[in-house]
């Protein structure tokens, strides 16, 4: 393996962890989480560590693929900024729920996150088609967590 894929796997695959790992110390599956009515529709607890998990590997990929196909400096800069603006919103979005216990705030958020998962995606998709293909799960996962997170909203809200 040559050096030029050595560091943007590294650095990928570090963040990618870095977020994960403060993302999960953030998120309390306690009392106050299980007394919310939940849509029967919403996935059982194990189910989003598995989704996460593919979500922080996928992207990381797609962070490499990103840095790997920018034409220079100026264009890594701008993709790390935006996973960086991306991993902060994810680890807001888990502290405004769990920790603060605003799933309504969250909710405003969740539209926050999923633009720059978007934005990421029109970013790399410039580059590297297969990159910004490797977002779109998550794409899809914040979609699907927002309308969650809304629907959760609307069964349980008003929140002080």
């Amino acid at each position: 393996m040559s050096r030029a894929w050595l560091f943007p796997i590294v650095i990928a695959f570090l963040a990618a962890s870095i977020i994960a790992v403060l993302g999960a110390t953030i998120t309390e599956i306690g009392p106050w989480y299980h007394g919310l009515v939940q849509p029967r529709w919403a996935p059982p607890d194990a189910a989003y560590g598995v989704a996460w998990t593919a979500i922080y590997a996928l992207s990381a990929l797609a962070g490499v693929a990103g840095w790997l196909a920018a034409a220079n400096w100026r264009e890594r800069e701008w993709l790390l900024g935006m996973f960086a603006l991306n991993g902060f919103l994810n680890i807001l979005w888990s502290l405004l729920f769990f920790r603060l216990h605003r799933p309504d705030w969250a909710m405003i958020e969740s539209i926050a996150l999923w633009l720059s998962v978007a934005a990421l995606i029109v970013l790399i998709w410039r580059r590297s088609m297969g990159g910004a293909v490797l977002l779109l799960p998550y794409l899809m996962w914040v979609t699907f967590a927002g309308y969650l997170n809304m629907t959760i909203v609307h069964l349980n809200g008003p929140f002080p």
